[in-house]
C-alpha cells in the first residue's frame, strides 16, 4: 500500500513541476524576461512524457515567437522561427481533435500570423540586402506556413502568391535556376495572370525559355499553351514555337503553324511576310539537286503571303522587293529555257518566241514592286544597312530589266539612282 501510495505521490509531484515549469515560462515571457521563458519550456519539453502536452508546445511556440521577434536573440538562435512553426504543428497534432485548437483560437490565430510575417519580412530584409539565399529560405518558410493554414481551413489563400514570386525571384539571382522555376512553375500551374498589379508574364517566359534550353518539349509546350491562354496576343509564343518546328525540319509542320498563326494574327504583316519569304526560300533551295515537286504551289502561297503583307502595310519595302525578285527569277528562268531548245525549225523558234514573251511579262511584272521599293526608300533621307541594301537590289533588277528592254533612258535613270545610294542615304 504504501509503494503504491508513494508512487502516486511522486506522479503527482512531477505533473505539478511541469505544470510550475510551464506557467514559470509563461509568466516569464509575460514578463519579456525571453531567456528565462526560453529555460523553463526546454526544461518542461526535456521530458520524454511532457512532449505529448498540448499547452507545452503551444507555450514554446509563444516564446520562440518572441525569440525571432528579438533582433539581438534571432542572432543567438537563428532556427527560432522554424522551431516555432514546428511547435504549432505539434500543438496541432495534439489539440486540434480534443479541445479544438482552444488556445490558438484565444489568441486570434496571431502566432501563426507572426511566423508567416516574421518569414516573409526577413525574406524581404535580406533580399533588399542582395542576400538572395537567405531570401530564398526565408520566403520559403512564409510559403510553408502560408500553404500549412491553407492546409487547416484557416484561409482559403490557395497559394501564397508574393511570397512564391519572390522564392522564384531569390533562387534565380542566387543562380538556382532549377529551384527557381519550382516556384515560377506553381505560379503558371496556377495560372496568375497579375500579382499585385504587376504582369507575370515574364514569368512564363522565363519558363518557356527554362524547358525549351532544356530541351524538354513536354513541359515546353505546358507553358506556352499555359502562357497563350493567359496572353494570347504576345508574338513571343508564336515565335518559339516557329523557332522549334523550324530547327526540327518538318516543312510541313512548318507551314501548318505558320497558318495558324497568320489566322490568329490577322493584322500583323510581319508574320505572313516571314511566311512568304521562308516559303519562297525553301522552294529555291535546290541543295538536294532538284526543286521540290510542288514548286508552283509554294510559289503561289509564298506571293499570297507577301501580297497579304503589302495589303496590311502598304510601305513594307521588304515585302514589295520579294515579291519583284519571285517575278524577276521567273523571267530568268523563262529565258533560259529558250536554250533548252536548241531547234531551227518553225515550231522550235516559235517555242523560243513565246518563251520570250513570257519572260518578258514577268519582267513587266516585276517592275511595279522595284517602284515601290523605290519609292519608301528612295525618297528618304538616311537610311539603315539593310535598307540601302534593298534599294541597291531593287535599282540593280531595274537595270537589268531595262537592259533586256532596251530602254536606255530608263536604264541610265536607275544606274545613277544605284551609284548614288550611299551618297543621298
Amino acid at each position: 500500500m504504501r509503494r503504491l501510495f508513494l508512487t502516486g505521490f511522486l506522479a503527482m509531484v512531477g505533473m505539478g513541476l511541469f505544470a510550475q515549469s510551464v506557467d514559470k515560462a509563461k509568466d516569464a515571457l509575460k514578463a519579456g524576461k525571453i531567456p528565462d521563458a526560453k529555460t523553463q519550456i526546454d526544461g518542461a519539453l526535456a521530458v520524454e512524457k511532457n512532449q505529448k502536452n498540448a499547452e507545452a508546445w503551444y507555450t514554446k511556440l509563444k516564446v520562440y515567437n518572441a525569440i525571432a521577434a528579438n533582433d539581438q536573440l534571432r542572432t543567438q538562435y537563428p532556427d527560432a522561427r522554424d522551431q516555432a512553426f514546428d511547435a504549432l504543428k505539434k500543438y496541432v497534432d495534439l489539440d486540434e481533435k480534443d479541445k479544438k485548437l482552444v488556445l490558438l483560437q484565444m489568441d486570434g490565430y496571431k502566432p501563426i500570423n507572426e511566423i508567416y510575417q516574421g518569414y516573409f519580412q526577413v525574406g524581404a530584409n535580406d533580399y533588399n540586402a542582395g542576400k538572395y539565399d537567405d531570401a530564398l529560405k526565408s520566403f520559403t518558410g512564409a510559403i510553408a506556413a502560408s500553404s500549412y493554414m491553407t492546409s487547416k481551413g484557416w484561409t482559403k489563400l490557395p497559394i501564397d502568391t508574393t511570397s512564391t514570386l519572390y522564392a522564384g525571384i531569390s533562387a534565380e539571382k542566387a543562380n538556382k535556376k532549377d529551384t527557381a522555376a519550382v516556384y515560377y512553375g506553381r505560379l503558371a500551374d496556377a495560372k496568375i495572370a497579375s500579382i499585385n498589379g504587376t504582369n507575370m508574364i515574364d514569368i512564363y517566359k522565363w519558363l518557356v525559355d527554362y524547358w525549351n534550353t532544356k530541351k524538354d518539349a513536354a513541359n515546353t509546350e505546358k507553358y506556352l499553351s499555359l502562357a497563350e491562354a493567359q496572353y494570347p496576343d504576345d508574338l513571343f509564343w508564336p515565335d518559339t514555337r516557329l523557332t522549334n518546328i523550324r530547327e526540327k525540319g518538318n516543312k510541313d509542320s512548318l507551314w501548318a503553324q505558320y497558318d495558324r498563326i497568320v489566322a490568329h494574327f490577322p493584322k500583323n504583316h510581319l508574320f505572313f511576310f516571314n511566311y512568304g519569304l521562308e516559303m519562297y526560300q525553301f522552294a529555291n533551295d535546290t541543295s538536294s539537286g532538284h526543286r521540290p515537286a510542288n514548286y508552283d504551289a509554294l510559289i503561289a502561297k509564298s506571293q499570297d503571303m507577301l501580297k497579304k503583307c503589302l495589303e496590311i502595310q502598304p510601305d513594307y519595302p521588304q515585302a514589295a522587293l520579294v515579291l519583284g525578285q519571285i517575278s524577276y527569277n521567273a523571267a530568268v528562268d523563262l529565258q533560259s529555257d529558250t536554250k533548252k531548245i536548241p531547234g531551227k525549225g518553225p515550231e522550235d523558234i516559235k517555242k523560243r518566241a513565246d518563251l520570250r514573251i513570257a519572260a518578258g511579262k514577268k519582267f513587266d511584272e516585276a517592275i511595279p514592286y522595284f517602284d515601290m521599293v523605290d519609292k519608301d526608300l528612295g525618297s528618304k533621307g538616311k537610311l539603315k544597312m539593310d535598307e540601302k541594301t534593298a534599294l541597291k537590289d531593287a535599282y540593280d533588277l531595274l537595270i537589268n530589266i531595262y537592259q533586256e528592254k532596251k530602254v536606255k533612258d530608263k536604264e541610265d535613270l536607275y544606274t545613277n539612282k544605284f551609284n548614288n545610294v550611299d551618297k543621298d542615304h
